[in-house]
């Protein structure tokens, strides 16, 4: 895999650079960092990374009273080697990210974000005589993207949880986002499983497309921080945050690929709060990923 050298963008963030603010509400812990280096797992791009989270980089620099550098990586395994060489200090990941970048770092949870109906559903198509998950057994569901938290493992928790093994009970394809909505729509498959966001927005008709099972509110999205930052340095970032929560929110949701933050609410996370991903991982012979 072609390495990205992850300190050539200085240049390119030079100008987004602001003149940082005191911070407004001090707390007792101290921050030992001159500056703190954010990335995006899933953003690879410099320019969306400045169009969509630029306006949240203010704010967090106002916030905590140093400067805020964005470092760019193309995937989860450039944000986990980032970490592990103390190239990055913080990141905002997807829970399926978390557990296997925390895998390979031990990068620390510091902020869940929540995201309104962040939830998973599995729907059949009428006519297939499909009434509860137990009707799935040998038949074929379509499912979004490997790996994604709402599109893949949510669904696959609700068939693990159902006493269908995802691996021998039921023949999972996973056709991404627009190839699993034309499969079910298509009656090409038995049920459709995704993110109850992509339902409303591709089937939602319960009377064609009805839902059999949903889970409840999926892990949240989370900003991790680099092991080696000192305890001091974690409790001031956490308290800041969280106390500024509503500025740092209202700043994240201004970027065109950041509404399914609107309503978001910050907490301090655990990683316990995640085991269910790692549950997912296991059943479907992918515990190598989260191993560490």
């Amino acid at each position: 895999m072609k390495r990205r050298h992850f300190l050539s963008y200085s240049l390119l963030f030079l100008a987004g650079c602001s003149a940082i603010a005191p911070n407004p509400n001090p707390t007792s812990a101290t921050l030992n960092i001159d500056k703190l280096r954010l990335t995006v797992t899933d953003v690879p791009e410099p320019e969306r990374l400045l169009q969509d989270y630029e306006t949240f980089r203010q704010e967090l620099e106002a916030v905590l009273g140093i400067p805020v550098e964005f470092v760019p990586v193309n995937n989860q395994i450039e944000a986990a080697s980032a970490l592990r060489l103390n190239q990055v200090d913080m990141a905002l990941a997807g829970p399926s990210e978390y557990v296997v970048i925390n895998a390979r770092t031990n990068a620390r949870p510091l902020i869940g974000i929540t995201r309104p109906n962040y939830y998973s559903v599995i729907a059949t198509k009428t006519g297939q005589n499909i009434e509860s998950l137990e009707d799935l057994k040998g038949k074929t569901i379509a499912l979004s993207d490997v790996g994604s938290t709402s599109g893949h493992l949510g669904p696959t928790k609700l068939l693990i949880d159902a006493g269908l093994d995802p691996q021998t009970n039921v023949k999972v394809l996973m056709l991404g986002d627009e190839g699993s909505i034309e499969a079910i729509a298509t009656g090409a498959v038995a049920a459709w499983g995704g993110s109850a966001v992509d339902y409303s927005t591709f089937l939602n008709s319960e009377e064609e497309f009805p839902i059999i099972a949903e889970t409840p509110p999926l892990p949240s999205d989370i900003f991790m921080v680099n092991s080696q930052l000192d305890s001091r340095t974690v409790a001031a970032l956490r308290d800041r945050m969280v106390e500024n929560q509503e500025r740092l929110i209202a700043a994240l949701v201004e970027g065109e690929s950041t509404q399914k933050y609107k309503d978001s609410e910050l907490f301090e996370a655990q990683d316990s709060d995640y085991d269910l991903i790692r549950q997912v991982y296991e059943a479907i012979g992918e515990g190598e990923l989260i191993e560490n």
